[in-house]
C-alpha cells in the first residue's frame, strides 16, 4: 500500500470489508445498511399514505394497517434515524477531525456494526413472523398480554440495537477526550464534535433504559411476571415512564448530531466563523442535559398530575431555548456572509425552516390544556415528522452532499443535487403541513378510516409524499452514478476549513495524515486570510523539510 492511497484502495474483497478496523470503512458498511432501512421503513410508509387516499379502508384489513405504521416507526426510528448520522458521518469524520488515525476502540467499533446488522435481522425476522401490530412505542398492556404478533423478537430486536449505540457513543467519548491531536483544545474542536459528543453522552445515560424496558417487555409475556400488566399486578403506566424517560432523549440522539452537521455546513457556506461558538457548543451540552428533565410531558392525559404536567410543561418551554440558540447563530452567521448558491445552500436553508416549524409546533404540545385536545391526533404526527424527517432527514441528506466529495472521491450533479433539495422540501411540506389541520380537526392518528370531510388534505398528503419520495429517489441515483461517473474531487471542493477538508486528500488514506497533525490555532472555523508567520496547523517534518 503506497503512502498515499485512500482507504477504498486499500485490499479489496469482501472479507477485508467484513474484518476491517478502518473507521472510515465501517462508517460506509453503516451508510449501505442503513440505506436498506430505510428503504423498507419507506415502503411501509408508502402503504400508509396508499390507504388514506379514501376515507373507508379499502385497501388493507385494520390488522394489517396497525402492522403498516408500527414497523414504519420501528424500522425508521431504530436502524435509521438513531444510528443515521452519528455511525456514518460521525465514525467517518471524528477521528479527523480530532487529528488521529482511529477511533479509540477500532474492533468495538466494528463490533458496533455487527450488533446494529444483528438488530436489524431480528427485526427483518419480526417482520416476515407476521409483523408487530403494537405502535412503535410497545405500549403495556396491549404488547404485554393482548397482541399476539411478534412482540419478543421486535423487542430483541431494539436491545441487540441498542448495544451498538451505547459502543458506538462510548468510543466517541473516549476518543474526543483521549485522542484530540497536540494543541486541539476543547475550544477548537469543530462544532460537530460538540454535537456528537453530548449525543453520545445520551446514548450511554439513556439506551441502557430502553434496552431494560423491552426487556422487561419479552419477559413479561414469557413469564407472566407482573411487571406493567394490570390484570397480573402491574402498573401501564410505569411502562410509559420507564419508555419515555429515554425515548425522548432518543429524539435529540437523532437531532443533535444533524444540528452538528449544520453547524459545519453554515460556516462553510457563509465563509464565516459560526456566530457565537460557545453558545452553540454549550446548547448541544444543554439540550442533552434539559432532554433527561421533560418525559412527563408525553403523559399529560396517563393519570399524571397537574402538578407534575405543570412541571414538565414549564421545563419542555425551557428545553427550547437552547434550540433557538442555535437557529439564530447560525442565521447570525449567514448574516451578510459570503453565501455560497450551491446545493448545500439548498439543504441548510430547508433545515432551518423545517426545524424551526417542528419546533414552534412543539411549543403547542407542551400547553397543557391543548395538549389534551391535540393528544393522539394528527397534529402530533406532523410534529414529529418535521423535526425527524424536516429535520434529522435534511441534515443528514445536506451532510452526505457536503462531505460525499471527501467520503467517495467523486463529485455528483450540481443542478440534480439542488432539484433533489427542492423537490424534498416541497414535497415534505405538502405531506405533513396538512396534518396539522387534519389533527386540530380532530382526526386521530392511527385510524385506517377517517370521515369524508378529511379526505381532500389526506389526498395532499399523499401526493406531497410521492413528491417527496421522487426527491429522495433521485438523489439515491445521482449518488449512485457518482461513485463511478462523477467527475474526480478536489482535496477542498467547497473551500472549506478544518482537518478533514485541509490536511486530507478525498477520499482519505487508510492512517487519515501523512504526519501527525500539531494544532496552533483555531483549524476548523478560521476563515481570516491565515498570516505567514503562524501556520493554521504545523506538520513539524513537513515545516522542518520545507524551511531547510
Amino acid at each position: 500500500m503506497t503512502e498515499r492511497q485512500s482507504y477504498l484502495d486499500a485490499p479489496h474483497g469482501i472479507a477485508s470489508w467484513l474484518l476491517t478496523k478502518d473507521h472510515k470503512r465501517i462508517a460506509m458498511l453503516y451508510l449501505i445498511s442503513i440505506t436498506a432501512f430505510f428503504a423498507v421503513g419507506g415502503i411501509f410508509a408508502l402503504g400508509i399514505r396508499l390507504e388514506l387516499l379514501t376515507p373507508k379502508g379499502d385497501l388493507f384489513a385494520p390488522d394489517t394497517y396497525n402492522k403498516m405504521f408500527t414497523l414504519h416507526g420501528v424500522v425508521m426510528i431504530f436502524f435509521f434515524l438513531i444510528p443515521s448520522v452519528p455511525a456514518t458521518l460521525g465514525n467517518f469524520f471524528i477521528p479527523i477531525m480530532c487529528g488521529t488515525k482511529d477511533l479509540a476502540f477500532p474492533r468495538i467499533n466494528l463490533l458496533s456494526w455487527y450488533l446494529y446488522v444483528l438488530g436489524g435481522m431480528l427485526g427483518l425476522a419480526a417482520i416476515l413472523g407476521g409483523g408487530l401490530d403494537t405502535g412503535w412505542t410497545f405500549y403495556t398492556p396491549y404488547s404485554t398480554s393482548a397482541s399476539q404478533t411478534s412482540v419478543s423478537i421486535a423487542a430483541m430486536a431494539a436491545f441487540v440495537a441498542g448495544f451498538s449505540s451505547i459502543l458506538t457513543g462510548f468510543n466517541f467519548i473516549v476518543t474526543v477526550h483521549r485522542m484530540r491531536a497536540p494543541g486541539l483544545t476543547w475550544f477548537r474542536l469543530p462544532l460537530f464534535v460538540w454535537a456528537q459528543y453530548a449525543t453520545s453522552l445520551v446514548m450511554i445515560l439513556g439506551t441502557p433504559v430502553i434496552a431494560i424496558t423491552v426487556l422487561l417487555i419479552a419477559a413479561e409475556r414469557a413469564l407472566h411476571l407482573g411487571i406493567f400488566d394490570p390484570k397480573l399486578g402491574g402498573d401501564p403506566v410505569l411502562f410509559q415512564h420507564l419508555f419515555w424517560f429515554y425515548s425522548h432523549p432518543a429524539v435529540y440522539i437523532m437531532i443533535l448530531p444533524g444540528m452538528g452537521v449544520i453547524s459545519e455546513m453554515v460556516a462553510a457556506v457563509s465563509r464565516k466563523q459560526v456566530f457565537g461558538y460557545a453558545f452553540v457548543a454549550f446548547s448541544s451540552l444543554a439540550i442533552a442535559i434539559l432532554g433527561f428533565l421533560v418525559w412527563g410531558h408525553h403523559l399529560f392525559v396517563s393519570s399524571q398530575s397537574i402538578y407534575a404536567g405543570l412541571v414538565f410543561s414549564i421545563i419542555t418551554m425551557l428545553v427550547a431555548v437552547p434550540s433557538a440558540v442555535k437557529v439564530f447563530n447560525w442565521t447570525a452567521t449567514m448574516y451578510k456572509g459570503a453565501v455560497s448558491w450551491d446545493s448545500t445552500t439548498y439543504w441548510v436553508i430547508g433545515f432551518m425552516g423545517l426545524f424551526l416549524i417542528g419546533g414552534l409546533t412543539g411549543l403547542f404540545l407542551a400547553t397543557l390544556g391543548l395538549d389534551i385536545h391535540l393528544t393522539d391526533t394528527y397534529f402530533v404526527v406532523a410534529h414529529f415528522h418535521y423535526i425527524m424527517v424536516g429535520g434529522q432527514i435534511m441534515a443528514f441528506l445536506g451532510g452526505l452532499h457536503f462531505y460525499w466529495p471527501k467520503m467517495t472521491g467523486r463529485m455528483y450533479p450540481e443542478p440534480l443535487a439542488k432539484a433533489s433539495a427542492i423537490l424534498v422540501f416541497v414535497g415534505f411540506n405538502l405531506t405533513f403541513f396538512p396534518q396539522f389541520v387534519l389533527g386540530y380537526m380532530g382526526m386521530p392518528r392511527r385510524y385506517h378510516a377517517y370521515p369524508e370531510e378529511f379526505q381532500v388534505l389526506n389526498v395532499a398528503s399523499t401526493l406531497g409524499a410521492t413528491v417527496l419520495g421522487a426527491g429522495y429517489l433521485l438523489l439515491f441515483t445521482y449518488f449512485l452514478w457518482s461513485l463511478k461517473k462523477g467527475a474526480i474531487a478536489p482535496a477542498n471542493p467547497w473551500g472549506a476549513k478544518g482537518l478533514e477538508w485541509e490536511r486530507t486528500q478525498s477520499p482519505p488514506t487508510t492512517f487519515n495524515f501523512e504526519e501527525d497533525p500539531v494544532i496552533v490555532t483555531e483549524p476548523a472555523y478560521n476563515y481570516r486570510p491565515p498570516s505567514p508567520n503562524s501556520p493554521e496547523i504545523a506538520f513539524p517534518a513537513r515545516e522542518v523539510k520545507h524551511h531547510g
